[in-house]
């Protein structure tokens, strides 16, 4: 009962956290300078255009009235239609997402090993100079910024060891081949910037957990060490890494943007950039939204994936 107390608890705050962000997508966007119709039609447009143009767009009804109606376009799936091509903008978003949602299981799957296998390596090797090694790594990588991290990835396999191409140019028609080889340099450059911030988390955990009496206790009975590593102490060094996990699936949904546009690849990040130089409202409403609305349900999954993991509540 517990459990499904915390469980619903934060499942409720979710949908009052999406509520909230909703207005203020909805109301930032209102109050950005300038008028939507004259930015569609120029500064040539005569006031008779401008007020035709505003009653098609809704803009000559009360803002609250707006975000009403469009928020209940979002509750169906109705996101309206882009005021630069006239598109839908779901179809708009579609081949979009599905870029970077395979670019981000690429990017998850290379996260993994990285992140798990260096800690593992600093916790046995806790002190030594292999552990201070990955550290000093670590930092390095954490300064770095995103678009340095992904020109020297460039440098070496496109120029030094040319292997892999320089842009990650796909369209629908790309086999899965064509999709593995554009998308490897950027998924690397992802799953690195996203396990820099989870290997020395992980990396404590563990050192902690193996410190713990039950470990030791487990180490008494003879079991072997990897067994013990792996089947004890890795699961419960997991709990406190969720949350640093959950931001980072937050990040390839919604803070691809910069690695999207330094391979030239056509994501969901690359849209958001592209949408907002063009003021396509509609657009960036639907794109920024749809990216708090996955960072929002990664922390939620985060929150009950500790929950349901946490023994001290099991039982209760």
């Amino acid at each position: 009962m517990v459990m499904l107390r915390l469980v619903t608890g934060r499942i409720l705050l979710t949908v009052v956290t999406l509520l909230i962000v909703s207005f203020i997508v909805f109301g930032v966007l209102e109050i950005l300078p300038g008028d939507v119709a004259s930015r569609i039609l120029g500064r040539d447009a005569t006031p008779e255009a401008l007020a035709v143009l505003r009653a098609k767009l809704s803009l000559d009804q009360p803002a609250i009235w707006r975000y009403l109606h469009w928020l209940g376009g979002v509750l169906t799936g109705d996101l309206g239609k882009s005021l630069v091509s006239g598109r839908r903008v779901i179809d708009i978003l579609g081949p979009r997402i599905y870029n970077t949602v395979l670019l981000s299981i690429y990017a998850f799957i290379l996260y993994i090993p990285l992140t798990v296998i260096p800690a593992l390596i600093q916790a046995v090797k806790r002190d030594r100079l292999v552990d201070h090694g990955f550290s000093a790594l670590t930092l390095v990588l954490l300064s770095m910024p995103d678009f340095l991290l992904a020109t020297i990835l460039m440098i070496v396999f496109v120029i030094t060891i040319p292997i892999l191409p320089a842009m990650s140019i796909v369209d629908q028609s790309s086999g899965w081949h064509e999709y593995l080889e554009a998308t490897t340099l950027p998924a690397v450059t992802l799953a690195i910037v996203m396990a820099v911030y989870a290997v020395r988390m992980l990396r404590d955990n563990l050192i902690e957990v193996l410190d713990s009496d039950y470990v030791r206790m487990a180490e008494l009975k003879g079991l072997p060490p990897a067994r013990v590593l792996i089947r004890h102490a890795l699961p419960n060094a997991l709990v406190p890494t969720l949350n640093v996990t959950a931001i980072n699936l937050g990040y390839l949904v919604g803070g691809v943007v910069v690695v999207e546009k330094v391979f030239g690849y056509p994501g969901f990040g690359s849209l958001l950039v592209d949408s907002l130089q063009l003021r396509d409202l509609p657009v960036i409403e639907a794109t920024v939204m749809l990216a708090s609305t996955v960072y929002i349900a990664a922390n939620l999954l985060a929150d009950i994936g500790a929950i349901l993991l946490n023994p001290r509540l099991k039982g209760r």
